[in-house]
C-alpha cells in the first residue's frame, strides 16, 4: 500500500490503557482520521519485584498488533510512539519494548514524567481556547497523575505524581471490595503525595482548571447522567459520588450510568484520587478536554517536521542555565557537522544520528560548571539525570553517554547496555565527537579547520587543507595521541597533510 505522506501517527503506551491516533496534515494544521483505544493494563501486570508479566506483556503486544494494521499507510518517520508510568517502572521494560518494535517496525520511547506532562499539555491546549488566561491542566493516568501550569502553548509547572487509577486499584481495592476505610485511606495517601506541589501550585495560581484522561472523562460522564452536573466536575457533586460508590459492597456490583463496566475496577481509585486533587488544590470546578497525551506527542511530531523542535530549545536551555561557552560550541557542532556529513553515506548513519551528534557536541563542556577535572563524567550525569523536554529516556541516555566519552580513556563498556546495533552506532557517533572537540582544541578559533575525512576498509584518513596544523602545533600532538589511541578499540586513523 502506498503511503500518505501527509499522514501522521501516535501511540499512547499508557498503564491503563493504549491508544491510537492516526491524522493528516493540512495546512500546518492537524486532522485527526481515527482513534482506538483499549484498555492493556499494563501497570496491573507489575509485581512487588517491577517485573512486567508475561500475561500483560501478551496483553499488550495483541493491542500492538491490532493497532498495527491501521499504521500501514503513515510514513515511518511519521510515527511516534510513546511509553509512560508502567514502563518507567518495569525492570524488564526492554523485553516489551523489543518485541513491540518487532511488531510495530517503529521505535518505541519511554518518557520521563515531567515530559509527558510537557506532552499532555500540549495535547489539551489545541483544544482549548487561545485567551492567555493561565490554566491548571490535570491527567490520572493508570500509574501517574500528571499537573501541569500553563498559557496559551507553554507549560511553566510540570509535575508527575506517582498515583493512579490501577496502582491505587491494587493498593486499596485490589479484592474488588469497597469499604470507607480503603477509600479514605486512597484519599489520605494522595493528598500526601500532592503536599510536595501543593504550596508551590498554589501559589502560581490559575485561572481554570481543565481535566483530560479516560478516568476524569468517565468521572464527568457519570456526573451528567445523573443530573448532578450539566458538565465538568465539581466539588459537590463528587462528594455526592463518593457516598454513591460506597453504598455498594463490590466494584463488580457498580451499576451507575454512564459507568463502562470495562472502567468498573478503578473507578473508585480515580474517584479517590480526584476527590484528594479537588481539596489538596482547593478546586472547586473543573472542566473536561477531549486532548490528551496523543494528541501532543502528535503535535510534537508536527513541530518537529517543521524544524520547530522543543529538543534545540532544550540544549539552548540548558548550555545557558550551565554557562557553556556559546562561540566554543559553535565552532565544534560546525567541525561536527563537517566531519558527519562527510562520512554519512559511508557508515550508514542516520539523520537522527547527526541531530544527537550535534547536540553532544553543544553540551561536551556542560559539565564544567561542577569541576573541570572530569567535566565529561559531571557533563554525563547532568545530561542522563535532568528532565530535558523533548528528550525521550533513551535519547538522554544516549546523549548522556556521547558526552562521558567525548575525552580522555575511550571507555567502550559504557555503550555494553545498548543493543549491539545501536553500539556501533554510537561509537561512531563517539569517534567524530572526540575528532571534533581534539580539532577545536584551541579555544575560541574563528573557523573550524579545513579537513577531509575518508574512511576506507577500516581506516579513517584526515587530510588537512589549510594551515590548522602550522597554527595549533599543540592541538595537532593531541589530534596525534588521540589517533594513536583507536587500534586498541579496533579502529584505524592516519593524518594527512596537503
Amino acid at each position: 500500500m502506498t503511503c500518505d505522506i501527509n499522514a501522521l501517527a501516535a501511540i499512547d503506551l499508557g498503564s491503563n490503557s493504549f491508544h491510537l491516533v492516526v491524522a493528516r496534515e493540512e495546512q500546518g494544521e492537524i486532522r485527526v482520521v481515527e482513534t482506538l483505544g483499549e484498555k492493556v493494563q499494563l501497570a496491573a501486570g507489575i509485581g512487588p519485584d517491577k517485573i512486567l508479566d508475561e500475561e500483560a506483556i501478551m496483553r499488550g503486544l495483541s493491542c500492538l498488533e491490532r493497532f498495527s494494521e491501521r499504521l500501514t499507510n503513515v510514513p515511518k518517520d511519521r510515527i511516534r510512539i510513546v511509553g509512560t508510568n508502567a514502563l518507567r517502572v518495569a525492570r524488564n521494560r526492554k523485553e516489551f519494548i523489543d518485541r513491540a518494535e518487532a511488531v510495530l517496525g517503529v521505535p518505541v520511547e519511554v518518557i520521563a514524567g515531567r515530559e509527558e506532562a510537557r506532552l499532555i499539555y500540549l495535547g489539551v491546549s489545541h483544544t482549548l481556547s487561545d485567551d492567555g488566561d493561565s490554566r491548571l491542566i490535570v491527567d490520572i493516568g493508570g500509574g501517574s497523575t500528571e499537573f501541569i501550569i500553563g498559557q496559551q502553548f507553554e507549560p511553566q509547572e510540570m509535575e508527575s505524581l506517582h498515583m493512579g487509577c490501577v496502582s491505587y486499584r491494587s493498593r486499596f481495592f485490589a479484592s474488588g471490595k469497597i469499604k470507607r476505610k480503603y477509600f479514605d485511606r486512597a484519599v489520605l495517601l494522595a493528598q500526601m503525595e500532592l503536599q510536595s506541589i501543593r504550596d508551590q501550585y498554589l501559589a502560581q495560581g490559575w485561572h481554570e482548571v481543565v481535566g483530560s484522561s479516560g478516568s476524569i472523562r468517565n468521572i464527568e460522564r457519570v456526573l451528567v447522567a445523573r443530573g448532578w452536573t450539566e458538565s465538568g466536575i465539581t466539588r459537590e457533586a463528587l462528594q455526592r459520588l463518593k457516598s454513591l460508590i460506597l453504598s455498594y459492597d463490590h466494584v463488580d456490583e457498580l451499576d451507575i450510568e454512564g459507568l463502562k463496566p470495562e472502567r468498573k475496577s478503578v473507578f473508585p481509585s480515580g474517584v479517590a484520587i480526584l476527590i484528594a486533587i479537588f481539596d489538596s488544590l482547593g478546586i472547586e470546578e473543573m472542566a473536561y478536554s477531549d486532548g490528551a497525551l496523543r494528541e501532543g506527542v502528535l503535535y510534537d511530531v508536527l513541530g518537529r517536521l517543521s524544524h520547530e523542535d522543543v529538543r534545540e530549545r532544550t540544549v539552548l536551555a540548558l548550555m545557558e542555565r550551565f554557562h557553556v561557552p556559546q562561540e566554543q560550541a559553535v565552532v565544534c557542532e560546525q567541525t561536527a557537522m563537517s566531519l558527519f556529513d562527510q562520512l554519512q553515506q559511508d557508515w550508514n548513519l542516520l539523520p537522527q544520528d547527526r541531530e544527537l551528534l550535534n547536540w553532544a557536541a553543544c553540551l561536551c563542556e556542560v559539565g564544567r560548571c561542577i569541576a573541570h577535572s572530569q567535566f565529561h563524567k559531571h557533563g554525563a550525569y547532568l545530561i542522563e539525570q535532568s528532565d530535558l523536554a523533548g528528550f525521550s529516556t533513551n535519547e538522554q541516555r544516549e546523549l548522556a553517554v556521547l558526552v562521558r566519552l567525548h575525552r580522555r580513556k575511550i571507555a567502550l563498556q559504557e555503550l555494553e547496555n545498548f543493543a549491539p546495533g545501536r553500539t556501533l552506532q554510537l561509537k561512531k557517533l563517539m569517534f567524530l565527537l572526540r575528532l571534533s572537540v581534539t580539532l577545536c582544541a584551541p579555544r575560541f578559533m574563528p573557523a573550524p579547520p579545513k579537513v577531509s575525512v575518508t574512511y576506507n576498509e577500516g581506516l579513517l584518513q584526515l587530510r588537512f587543507a589549510d594551515a590548522w596544523p602550522d597554527n595549533y602545533p599543540l592541538a595537532l600532538e593531541m589530534l596525534k595521541e588521540e589517533v594513536a589511541m583507536w587500534p586498541k578499540v579496533g579502529f584505524q586513523g592516519e593524518i594527512l597533510f596537503d
